[in-house]
């Protein structure tokens, strides 16, 4: 079995400071309270709140300068060891490139979040080799959130415990095994991302998807698109999330996200598994981007399991 390249940051200890900033949409500062109670109180973390918490300029936690700012600070500041996003909404992608990730290589810390976060955690991955966590943001620790198995599964990846799920099979999953390095997000990120130093390699990869909000046309054009660029003919395994709140247009477009994305993949004989706990929706479980992993897909069941070595 290869060994990945991918550099994982180092697991934290009772003790240790998780920062907590806002790259992109605005946050309430009593949004993130709860958030705050269970990193310090439960999970014996101390929290460093960043200045864009409660902040809002326009649509955006601060202007791009103040955003970057907070997280340059963070992801510099030595006693800061993992860096949690308050949430996503749009804005991550009009700093990525003036972030300066000279210090932050020589002591990579975990980067947390997900659907406009997928841009960071990309540009770490593709530029730097740099494992991030795709995984549940503040606001799901609120109305006991944290209690359940998906933030839950945020903890454990924090102190080092490696992601093993098992979930029942879904009616579209084409069956098969497949190991390789995990790669993914957000598909209208990762589609973003094409054409731009961020952008993913997915040659000999699993990759994962979800999104939320999306007509079903708008998902066909960005899958197709995917496949049209050559990012979905070398892939190891696919993982389909969920799609939550899609829409369709007056006139039915007439397939299911599954439908379609299957027809689209039909040329590839890859496993590809749908409905896997991955979303914008209390279901999300917390997934290395640039771990190692064994994709096992059978008639009654997905398993998806990183590697204890990460390779």
């Amino acid at each position: 079995m290869p060994k990945s390249n991918t550099i994982f940051p180092p697991n934290l200890q009772p003790g240790d400071t998780i920062g907590i900033v806002c790259p992109a949409g605005p946050m309430p500062a009593e949004n993130v309270s709860e958030c705050i109670r269970v990193l310090n109180e439960l999970w014996g973390f101390r929290v460093k709140v960043g200045k864009t918490v409660g902040n809002q300029y326009h649509n955006f936690a601060g202007t791009d300068d103040e955003r970057l700012q907070d997280l340059q600070e963070m992801m510099d500041n030595d006693d800061v060891k993992a860096i949690l996003c308050g949430r996503g909404g749009y804005g991550t992608g009009r700093i990525i490139d003036q972030l300066d990730f000279s210090k932050f290589c020589y002591n990579p810390k975990w980067i947390i979040g997900f659907s406009d976060i997928t841009v960071l955690l990309a540009h770490m991955y593709s530029n730097f080799n740099i494992a991030g966590l795709h995984a549940p943001m503040a606001a799901a620790f609120k109305e006991n959130g944290y209690l359940n198995d998906y933030v839950g599964s945020l903890h454990q990846s924090l102190l080092g415990e490696k992601g093993h799920f098992i979930i029942p099979s879904h009616h579209y999953n084409r069956v098969g095994s497949a190991n390789g390095v995990l790669v993914g997000g957000n598909l209208s990120l990762v589609v973003n991302l094409i054409g731009t130093p961020s952008a993913l390699d997915t040659n000999d990869k699993i990759l994962f998807l979800e999104d939320i909000g999306e007509y079903l046309y708008g998902i066909d054009r960005m899958v197709r698109q995917l496949k049209r660029g050559g990012f979905l003919k070398g892939l190891k395994g696919l993982i389909v999330g969920g799609f939550t709140d899609g829409k369709d247009t007056t006139i039915p477009f007439g397939k299911t996200v599954e439908e379609l994305i299957l027809d689209i993949v039909s040329d590839y004989d890859y496993p590809v598994g749908f409905g896997f706990p991955v979303s914008h929706g209390i279901e999300n479980y917390t997934l290395t981007v640039g771990g190692y992993y064994n994709l096992d897909i059978t008639e009654d069941w997905l398993r998806l399991k990183q590697h204890k070595d990460n390779y």
